[in-house]
Order: C-alpha cells, then sequence, then structure tokens
C-alpha cells in the first residue's frame, strides 16, 4: 500500500486494522457509557428557578415540602399551595416569586419536573428508608447545599442492591428478594 512516499507493506498494515478497530469500538462504548451518566445526572430544566440551599439555609426541612415522603410511596413535589404558603410574605419582590404568584393567582399546579424518577416495574417507597434511619442525603445526596437540585447518583437497581447487600444479615433475604422492589 502507498500513502504519499510512504510504502506500507500490506500485510503489515493487515496487522494494525483488528488493533484500530478494537480501539474505536472501545473508545465508542467508553464514550456512551460517559454520555450515558452525564445525561442520568443532569439537572432538568425547572419552571421556576429554586435554591435548596437558600431554603435549607433559611431552616427549611426536606419533609416540609416532600410531605409525601411520611405518608405514600412517592416523596411528591410541592404544591403551589405550599409554596405560596411562605411566599405571600417573603422575597414577594423577586421576579421568580411573582412567577410564583402567577401560578396561584391563576390556580395553575408549578409543573416542576421530577429530578428522580424509577421506572414502572418498581416499587419503591420512601416510608420504610425513613424508617430504618437512613437521611435524604443518604441517596440524593446533600441537596440542601445544591442552587438546582439534580441527581447525585443513577439509582439503578445494582445501585440498591449495593446498599440493600450491606444490611444486617437477617435482613440481607428480604432486601435482596426480587419481590422487595419488583411488585
Amino acid at each position: 500500500m502507498r500513502l504519499g512516499r510512504l510504502e506500507i507493506p500490506s500485510s503489515r498494515m493487515a496487522r494494525w486494522v483488528p488493533a484500530v478497530g478494537l480501539l474505536v469500538v472501545v473508545g465508542a462504548v467508553i464514550a456512551g457509557i460517559i454520555l450515558t451518566r452525564a445525561v442520568a445526572l443532569a439537572a432538568p430544566t425547572q419552571p421556576l428557578p429554586y435554591s435548596h440551599k437558600v431554603h435549607a439555609e433559611a431552616g427549611v426541612q426536606c419533609l416540609f415540602c416532600h410531605t409525601g415522603a411520611l405518608r405514600s410511596d412517592v416523596a411528591g413535589l410541592p404544591s403551589v399551595q405550599k409554596c405560596i404558603g411562605c411566599h405571600t410574605l417573603i422575597s414577594t419582590e423577586e421576579e421568580s416569586i411573582q412567577v410564583l404568584t402567577g401560578y396561584w393567582e391563576r390556580s395553575e399546579p408549578i409543573p416542576w419536573v421530577r429530578v428522580q424518577s424509577q421506572p414502572d416495574f418498581v416499587f419503591f417507597s420512601h416510608q420504610p428508608h425513613l424508617g430504618a434511619g437512613l437521611s435524604c442525603e443518604t441517596c440524593h445526596g446533600d441537596v440542601g447545599q445544591m442552587t438546582v437540585a439534580r441527581p447525585v447518583a443513577r439509582m439503578d437497581m445494582g445501585w440498591c442492591l449495593k446498599c440493600h447487600l450491606q444490611q444486617p444479615s437477617d435482613k440481607v433475604a428480604r432486601l435482596a428478594d426480587c419481590l422487595a422492589c419488583h411488585k
């Protein structure tokens, strides 16, 4: 084979083709993993700018806004009524609070975009996790320091099982049973 002035014997070139092909495939797989992780951990665009950090610094606890975590399977997103309950008095001159007030006046829910979600075939409840003494930060990271909420982990089956298998031996069989999470 002739490349410009350089002549490379075909047998030598043939030895490098599989190696180069393998490198391209490995590179593509690694890039796919990195991009998939980046998308999974990206912060979704929200209808209102919301800083968990500001609210945490003001002493607002997670369960004040996410009340469902105590009484239902889903922690839930705060309603416009919950938000306006404080913001009829607090920071009313801020543009984002005026947008919030608009939702309230139009009787429209805030179209929050979930930051974390599980597939339909997964059963998850915050209740047993809170009952076991886990804090919100255990799974969601230090949300109280986030100005923009974003996932800190890909909450997939391997991630959950890693924690479940580290529990006391008398609980592992129950926590590793498929029906614990898949109903």
